[in-house]
């Protein structure tokens, strides 16, 4: 009989001690446990690659030369950060993206980050993390010079080419639904709709505006800045903390050393030439 209750009390203090263990763990243990998971770092490490996304037709900052080598400040940039990660500019794998797709490629870890003019929007920001931004704009709309568009009440009831899922295309839909708006997925088939016609205007980052019209003088960034003023940062996958954080101290680190204007200097100047002060992109205020 002893026996027999003995195996019970001490089945029961095992089953007790489990349940015990199992509520123990706090939400600090389970958030500790998460970032111990997240190998993102040391993943890249291990494959001796880092894979950025960029773009391929949005020059000056990411474009293919006619030699097919990818150029522009974001691919600068991405070398140098590959340079500092890796030990090898060369390290560095890129990945051709859209504007649409640049979230997808992170979620289906196709790229490890993104250096593709990515502006940084509360809504973005639920679905990837954000890193030091390193350069700020708005948004400008470019027009024919013999049809100039200089006021945004211009474009009601007229047609305005923008980027499938940029700021343009979200800030038009929802202020100015009177806007009829046409949209591409590349930069290249949107410059061409504008050049043959199919749109009154052209709403693009201002970065890129301004270095579109000043390559083609018959047309004008009438509107030169609208919209907020935004961030354009490198972007990971969402819970990618260790990635992430190195990013941070790294982007900071070119800022202060200014290596980010010395890539300025190197892939935008010429474009913009000495009547555009750097800091309109640079000065960053963080």
């Amino acid at each position: 009989m002893f026996k027999r209750n003995s195996i019970k009390i001490l089945s029961s203090i095992a089953v007790a001690g489990v349940l015990l263990t199992a509520c123990s763990k706090t939400p600090s243990t389970e958030q500790a446990n998460n970032t111990q998971e997240d190998q993102s770092l040391e993943q890249v490490k291990k494959n001796g690659v880092l894979r950025v996304a960029v773009f391929a037709d949005d020059p000056p900052f990411g474009y293919v030369d006619s030699a097919g080598n990818n150029q522009g400040f974001d691919v600068a940039l991405a070398k140098r950060v590959t340079k500092d990660l890796l030990g090898d500019e060369k390290k560095v794998e890129f990945i051709v993206t859209e504007a649409s797709n640049r979230v997808e490629f992170l979620k289906s870890n196709r790229a490890d980050v993104v250096f593709a003019t990515f502006t940084v929007t509360p809504e973005r920001k639920e679905v990837v993390d954000f890193a030091e931004p390193y350069l700020k704009g708005a948004f400008g709309i470019v027009s024919p010079k013999a049809k100039p568009i200089t006021d945004i009440a211009q474009l009601e009831g007229k047609t305005l080419i923008v980027n499938k899922g940029t700021s343009s295309d979200t800030y038009f839909t929802k202020h100015y639904p009177k806007v009829n708006l046409l949209k591409f997925e590349r930069n290249s088939d949107a410059f061409k709709a504008l050049t043959d016609g199919r749109g009154d205007a052209i709403s693009q980052d201002s970065t890129y505006a301004l270095a579109w019209a000043a390559k083609n003088p018959s047309y004008v960034a009438g509107i030169q800045s609208i919209g907020d003023q935004e961030f354009i940062a490198p972007a990971v996958k969402k819970g990618n903390t260790q990635l992430l954080n190195w990013l941070n101290t790294e982007i900071k680190q070119l800022r202060t050393s200014g290596e980010i204007k010395k890539i300025y200097d190197e892939t935008l100047k010429p474009i913009y030439g000495e009547s555009v002060n750097p800091n309109v992109f640079l000065d960053v205020g963080q």
